[in-house]
Formats: C-alpha cells, structure tokens, sequence
C-alpha cells in the first residue's frame, strides 16, 4: 500500500523559516512533487526532485525561497521554506510519480501551513 505523510506544518510569522517532511512508502517512486492549494485558488505546484539523482525544479513563485530535498534512506523527501510570506499560507501536499512514470499518482493528505502578518 502506498503512503505519502506530510508533516513540519504550523503557524508561523512573515520572515519565519518552516520544513515539511514527505515520508514515503508501498512502492519505488520516480519523482516527488510539492503542491499547495490555498483556500478558494487552485491547487498551485511548487517543485519537484528526481529520486534518483536529486534533480530539482521549482515553480518561479517560490524560486530562491524553497528548497525540496531527499533522504533516500528514510525514504523522505524535504521542503525547506524560507522567508514565508502570508501568501505562502495553504495546505501542502506531497505527490510522486511511479517508477519510470511521470504522472502525479499518489497523493499525500496534506498539511497546513498558515503564515500570519
């Protein structure tokens, strides 16, 4: 059975630095995926890494600002967020590709990250 669990979610101020953790499981992955979906918009992807070698693509809205990360051994993949902003606040979720795939498949629940002014 494949899993995907989100944690690191919070309330935090403008400035302030937050980390999600992706824990994933049930299955070989090609590439993780971070989304957010803010109350009323659609949902918004943010980046996403290549599994095997660590290769990293961000949406230019959070470019300079996020970094994604891998732990292969714990299976975990990583979204460091600086400088957040209240724009920033939404529920984040975590996607993956199957192996050799590269459709978003498996989705995680989410977790919320709400940014106060």
């Amino acid at each position: 059975q494949v899993q995907l669990v989100e944690s690191g979610g919070g309330l935090v101020q403008t400035g302030a630095s937050l980390r999600l953790s992706c824990a994933a499981s049930g299955r070989s992955f090609n590439i993780m995926g971070w989304f957010r979906q803010a109350p009323g918009k659609d949902r918004e992807f943010i980046g996403q890494i290549k599994w095997s070698e660590g290769a990293t693509y961000y949406a230019d809205s959070v470019a300079g600002r996020f970094t994604i990360s891998r732990d292969n051994a714990k299976n975990t993949v990583y979204l460091q967020m600086n400088s957040l902003k209240p724009e920033d606040t939404a529920v984040y979720r975590c996607a993956a590709t199957p192996y050799g795939g590269y459709i978003y498949t498996f989705w995680g629940q989410g977790t919320q990250v709400t940014v106060s002014s």
